[in-house]
């Protein structure tokens, strides 16, 4: 009897501790501005999930928000606020228009982002900047954020394969298939892989930012690989 008892108190124990600890991440899109913001629109999701794996994200997730909004050199990113860097973005501008008071200019930055796949074991973000300081055209930039579930780390692109050659020789018969009826000067024995790799319900997206391979009038580059066809090079690969 005793024993039986115990059992039953650790299969208790397990059944809750599994369920505090494997606790599921939940996201909420969230809109980030400051007291004096006029020019910043932010709008990305963050995890709602009271654990270190979600803090984790989050925290990755305002990192790529506060570089994005970065303008020139600085080596104390990791140190400001969100809220801090949209009111040095704001300042920036009132010091440009104070510098330059005949400039009809008008500076912006938008960031939103989505999760576009979530799983047991791996969740992808996706995050859209585009910043305008002037010039010919503004700056628009994709980044794809790929995070362990149970962790919170964020993983690299070597982290997503088990055989990454393997897999950029597989990616490149997909990449010549979707240029082949666009109208680029590309050499595909120059053939490489790009910054951005993530999940989605449609397989594994890649894409290239503007000047990554092409000229800034190719615009951004991207193409899916089904995942029946690149099951066998990835480690997260429970489906």
């Amino acid at each position: 009897m005793f024993k039986n008892k115990y059992l039953l108190l650790t299969c208790v124990f397990y059944m809750f501790f599994s369920c505090k600890t494997d606790k599921p991440i939940n996201f909420t899109e969230t809109n980030i501005t400051s007291e004096n913001n006029q020019i910043v629109e932010i709008n990305i999701p963050l995890a709602n999930t009271d654990n270190d794996a979600a803090k984790s994200i989050n925290a990755a997730t305002k990192d790529y928000v506060i570089k994005a909004l970065q303008i020139g050199e600085s080596n104390n990113t990791t140190e400001k606020s969100v809220e801090e860097s949209i009111e040095d973005f704001n300042q920036e501008y009132t010091d440009f228009i104070n510098d330059f008071p005949e400039s009809t200019q008008k500076w912006e930055a938008q960031i939103d982002g989505e999760v576009i796949f979530k799983a047991q074991d791996i969740i992808s973000i996706s995050l859209t900047s585009y910043t305008n300081t002037g010039g010919a055209h503004g700056n628009l930039n994709i980044s794809f954020l790929n995070f362990d579930t149970s962790t919170g780390k964020l993983l690299d692109t070597n982290a997503l394969f088990t055989d990454i050659e393997g897999f950029k020789s597989m990616a490149k018969k997909h990449f010549e298939a979707s240029i082949k009826d666009k109208d680029l000067l590309l050499d595909p024995e120059t053939f490489q892989l790009p910054e951005n790799i993530g999940y989605s319900d449609d397989g594994i997206i890649l894409l290239y930012n503007t000047y990554e391979i092409a000229p800034y009038s190719s615009g951004i580059l991207e193409f899916s690989i089904p995942f029946e066809d690149a099951k066998p090079y990835l480690v997260f690969n429970r489906f």
